[in-house]
């Protein structure tokens, strides 16, 4: 990172001859940019992610003024890297004491990739902005010392001016007006940022001073014109997650008592304007649920992801700052017994699956003859009685099949009439090595999310799935939206954001303008894949629940909560969160995606790598379904023919079967018995315009002909 920022030091200090620089960062990271505060020749800053194939012809037109830019930073510009709350809980912490069990899994698995350490989120919720805004308001750092650019920051060739109206407490929910009127010379955009503030209690539950509620975008406005913008805010979006047993008992969402903030604000550091309501007591959901949930969110992950660390507070001003966010003492980077023994039961070689069996569950039918094809459920409820029906006519090896050979693909199977399909990357176009279909690049997702755009993310949603139906591939490995936790992280150009909202909320638009072409997309990576760093390799993801929910799950949450297509997929991570693997976790993919948030459809791991822990048997009993890969390592082989695994892989297969049949794939009918109605169409044309040709080929022949022969009796009378 430091590299090209001397070298346009260096340029600039040995070109005086130029009065007036602009700088363009085509980077994805945040980046440290305090050195453009000590060159006045440097006028304005560019900040340009990945453009994409075209995005960079918008360049000379906005530097030349004849478009008036509008975007907002997605994460917070720092002017020190290093002392970052993050920095020193990043990367690979490798475990010092488990070279014995780094050589068994190795003899058993040579896809092992020899490392096995941890991270711990120890910043706690305090992830960019939340923590700038909130250590300032604490008095720990003076906030101009440390930020160059807010989060939400952006600068316009002309100004806007803006201010809360007809604010009113309507029980359950808050509605208020914001009217932004372009007080410059020339039209523009703007964007409405509103912040909450919820009261906090000094030892309480963990509480950020500034969080991102909501946000819009204005139209292009004239000089002296204005544009309304209309906002309901639900008041249980403000809930915290007591995961500590403060208040709630077991873990739940809770909204307390006290003053509440709304914020209008032009980044997350600059008020214009704010208006109040109190809550008279406080409101516990860990009872009845918010009613956006399908089931009440309650502690999942606490019990093995906690870990054994300090968790930065906001107690006494974040006194325990030092401690929290230094360098993991010595004994962190010794895997304790308890540690080492929940480790060793999801590693291949030692994994038992028939710790799962329940003696009770009944053998279901396999290889029935019902006469049922898959087009038969396409839009039938995923309750229906005919997709056990259809399951039946399963067989065993049907299932292994279509379970592990899930590489950039979905396998066929002709019991069911289920036809092979494609699959592809990725979240910045259509992108796909294995069966060399390729689409346009379009921009990262942090430039994205940089226009703060809902309907734009939509419109490329929908642009992008068109070509994904061009290719015939309605399975898109997209979007990607995991948080830029640190600027250091390998992917973040990938993803969205460092807030969840912000994330959430593009993600969702785009997801939704793919659906309407009938793609399917896989949201992924599910979940805390925040660094590239050892991710393959046993990577014990550490972090208070409050942290998983608010920080982490949240984006993925706003989004499947938002999709409004039928179809829909997960991609989960290489990672384990604390000592249990991403892909294999029943409180992930089951209780909170499927119990608490209502998804339906399927669930597919990163690539099948196996890497000692991606074993099919323990993915299937806990809620992954379809393996990126091609059924050739051993940890795919299903061999427990048990009651209790062939309903594992039967769940696994109706996931798998009812988000195909709900695709583009089967949109226009039955594809395995025929071609589509659309196929037809292409067909009928291509012979009409074959017949044309023909028709046109044989009336010139003919004159030619007749030319020819008319010339010859011209040349004998001669």
């Amino acid at each position: 990172l430091s590299f090209p920022i001397q070298r346009k030091i260096c340029w600039i200090q040995y070109a005086p001859s130029f009065d007036n620089v602009i700088v363009v960062v085509n980077a994805n990271n945040a980046m440290e940019l305090d050195w453009v505060d000590k060159y006045e020749q440097i006028g304005a800053v560019i900040f340009a992610p990945g453009a994409g194939a075209t995005g960079f012809e918008a360049l000379g037109e906005i530097i030349n003024g004849s478009v008036n830019p509008s975007g907002k930073t997605v994460d917070t510009f720092v002017k020190d890297l290093t002392e970052t709350p993050y920095y020193n809980n990043m990367g690979l912490n490798a475990y010092t004491n488990v070279e014995d069990l780094k050589e068994q899994i190795a003899a058993n698995d040579p896809a092992y990739e020899g490392s096995m350490g941890f991270v711990n989120y120890a910043e706690g919720i305090y992830v960019g902005y939340k923590f700038y805004e909130t250590a300032a308001e604490e008095g720990l750092i003076k906030y101009e010392d440390m930020v160059q650019y807010p989060f939400g920051y952006g600068l316009s060739y002309t100004t806007f001016d803006k201010q809360i109206e007809n604010f009113k407490d309507n029980g359950d929910t808050v509605t208020f007006d914001v009217t932004v009127e372009n007080t410059g010379s020339v039209a523009g955009k703007d964007v409405v940022e509103i912040y909450y503030t919820a009261p906090y209690t000094n030892g309480g539950i963990e509480k950020a001073a500034a969080n991102l509620i909501a946000f819009e975008k204005t139209d292009s406005i004239e000089p002296g014109e204005s544009q309304t913008k209309s906002f309901t805010i639900n008041k249980e979006d403000m809930a915290s997650y007591d995961s500590e047993g403060i208040k709630i008992s077991g873990g739940g969402y809770i909204l307390e008592a006290g003053e509440y903030t709304i914020s209008l604000r032009s980044d997350s550091h600059t008020v214009l304007s704010e208006e109040k309501f109190t809550v008279d007591e406080d409101i516990d959901y860990s009872k009845d649920g918010r009613s956006s949930d399908k089931t009440v969110a309650t502690n999942q992950f606490e019990d093995y992801a906690r870990g054994d660390f300090e968790q930065l507070s906001r107690e006494d001003g974040f006194a325990n700052y030092d401690k929290a966010c230094g360098v993991p003492e010595e004994d962190a980077y010794v895997m304790s017994d308890e540690t080492r023994a929940a480790v060793e039961e999801n590693v291949f070689g030692i994994y038992d699956g028939t710790k799962y069996n329940n003696d009770s569950d009944e053998m279901p039918a396999m290889g029935a003859d019902n006469g049922l094809q898959l087009a038969d459920l396409t839009g039938k409820d995923y309750d229906d009685a005919d997709w056990d029906k259809l399951l039946d006519q399963l067989s065993f090896e049907d299932m292994a099949t279509l379970i592990n050979v899930g590489g950039w693909q979905t396998a066929e199977i002709k019991s069911v009439g289920k036809i092979a399909t494609s699959d592809c990357d990725g979240p910045a176009g259509l992108n796909n090595f294995i069966t060399k279909a390729f689409g346009t690049a379009y921009p990262s997702e942090v430039l994205m999310a940089q226009t703060w755009n809902k309907e734009l993310a939509n419109e490329i949603g929908v642009s992008m799935g068109q070509e994904y139906v061009d290719a015939d591939n309605y399975g898109w490995y997209g979007p990607a939206m995991n948080i830029h936790r640190t600027a250091f992280a390998g992917r973040n150009f990938e993803y969205y954001s460092e807030d969840s909202l912000l994330s959430g909320y593009m993600a969702a638009n785009e997801m939704n303008g793919a659906a309407t072409k009938g793609v399917y997309p896989y949201m992924k990576h599910f979940a805390l894949n925040d660094q590239e760093t050892n991710r393959c390799s046993f990577l014990l993801t550490f972090a208070s629940e409050q942290t998983i929910r608010e920080g982490y799950l949240k984006a993925f949450e706003l989004a499947t909560k938002g999709f409004e297509g039928k179809a829909m997929a997960v991609m989960s991570s290489f990672n384990w969160i604390g000592t249990v693997p991403s892909c294999a976790n029943n409180e992930l993919l089951n209780n909170v995606l499927r119990g608490e948030w209502g998804f339906v459809g399927m669930v597919e791991t990163d690539y099948d790598g196996s890497y000692g822990y991606m074993i099919t048997d323990h993915c299937i009993r806990n809620g992954n379904d379809l393996m990126l890969g091609f059924n050739s390592a051993e940890s795919n082989k299903l061999t427990d023919e048990s009651a209790t695994a062939v309903l594992a892989m039967r769940q696994a297969c109706k996931n798998i079967l009812y988000t195909v049949a709900n695709s583009g794939y089967y949109a226009d009918g039955n594809p395995a018995t025929g071609m589509t109605n659309m196929t037809k169409l292409f067909v009928m044309i291509d012979v009409i315009l074959a017949v044309v040709l023909i028709v046109v080929d044989t009336i010139v022949i003919v004159r030619w002909r007749k030319k020819k022969k008319s010339g010859c009796k011209r040349i004998i009378k001669q």
